[in-house]
């Protein structure tokens, strides 16, 4: 039985397990293997940590998935981030920020129940409408999001991949999708 529940602080473990594994297997050939390789889920656990998603006055909002008691997916969700800048919101728009779950419950369902208490979450803030950015190339993530109803508005943007080596960022396409009224 799939359970739907706020961020605790306890959860920053296994929810940075679940975004990295969903980062390795999700944009495996759209970002370099040599960049997903290298992430760390104890470095992602410790920045969820220093920036406090957990505290209820936090922008933003993470629900979780669990099943007997093992957290195998997540969404954020809050105001909109102009120039995709934490430090500028919009209170006017929501802002999907993402969904991800454990590569093994693909299909499971759970991406769907996740994006409905997402959405349930924002409306209780008052967006009906709200947006959300996916990679360009993510086709499993953008079949996803248009057949719930998500649609590109036309904005784009670039997503600034870190290279090793010295090597100057790679950029990644990114399309704006909106949803709701």
């Amino acid at each position: 039985m799939l359970t739907i529940r706020r961020e605790e602080p306890d959860d920053a473990e296994a929810i940075a397990r679940v975004h990295v594994h969903g980062w390795q297997a999700g944009y495996a050939g759209i970002m370099p293997a040599e960049v997903l390789a290298r992430l760390n889920p104890a470095a992602w656990a410790q920045r969820r940590r220093d920036l406090g998603t957990a505290d209820p006055e936090h922008p933003f909002t993470t629900l979780v998935a669990e099943t007997g008691g093992t957290i195998i997916g997540f969404t954020t969700f809050g105001p909109y981030r102009n120039n995709q800048d934490r430090g500028d919101l919009d209170p006017a728009h929501g802002e999907l920020l993402g969904i991800y779950v454990e590569p093994a419950h693909w299909g499971s369902g759970a991406a769907r129940t996740l994006l409905a208490a997402a959405r349930d979450g924002l409306a209780e803030r008052g967006w009906t409408g709200y947006r959300l950015w996916v990679l360009a190339d993510n086709a499993r993530a953008r079949r996803f999001y248009e057949r719930a109803g998500h649609s590109p508005d036309g904005e784009e943007s670039t997503y600034p991949v870190p290279l090793s080596g010295g090597l100057p960022p790679l950029l990644l396409r990114e399309l704006r999708y909106t949803a709701g009224g």
